[in-house]
């Protein structure tokens, strides 16, 4: 008997540490990669001053592959940027796993921006520098440099978003 009270008590206490909470304070890492998903989606959702959806929302849905390099080496996407799964939420851009595409689906899918897709990831983007690798930073969408590439909207990609430091 005490050994079922026992793994009981491990099953409900399992049970809670799932986040149901209110959110927790959003990360924006500075470091070298590699860099996960942050564990609190939804501070990073609301951080980038975006809305969350359902993870079961498909409206408005797009999706292209981003592939980042810093001094000629891959930075692979990970799996679960921008949700929140234990809240069953899920942030405008987002990732399922770690094949490069980002998809686009939900409330403000066509307004996110590739500064906001960051925050989400919860790594530091700006015109010079991704994560702790500053320099010279070039954004290409389906072939074409960006100039502003943190106010660029994902929804503008076609098919391909390509970002190099150097």
């Amino acid at each position: 008997m005490r050994g079922l009270v026992a793994l009981l008590l491990v099953v409900l206490l399992a049970g809670c540490a799932g986040r149901t909470d209110g959110p927790g304070q959003p990360v924006l890492r500075g470091t070298p990669p590699p860099w996960p998903a942050p564990r609190d989606g939804l501070a990073q959702i609301q951080a980038a001053g975006l809305e969350p959806s359902r993870l079961d929302d498909t409206t408005n849905q797009r999706r292209f592959t981003l592939t980042l390099t810093i001094d000629g080496r891959a930075v692979p996407l990970v799996p679960h940027i921008g949700m929140d799964r234990p809240r069953a939420l899920q942030g405008p851009a987002h990732t399922h796993d770690d094949s490069g595409v980002v998809w686009l689906e939900g409330r403000g899918a066509s307004e996110v921006t590739l500064g906001q897709f960051f925050v989400l990831w919860g790594v530091r983007f700006d015109r010079n520098c991704l994560g702790a690798s500053c320099g010279s930073l070039t954004v290409r969408v389906d072939g074409k440099e960006v100039t502003e590439p943190d106010r660029l909207r994902l929804a503008s990609v076609a098919t391909r978003l390509e970002i190099a430091v150097r």
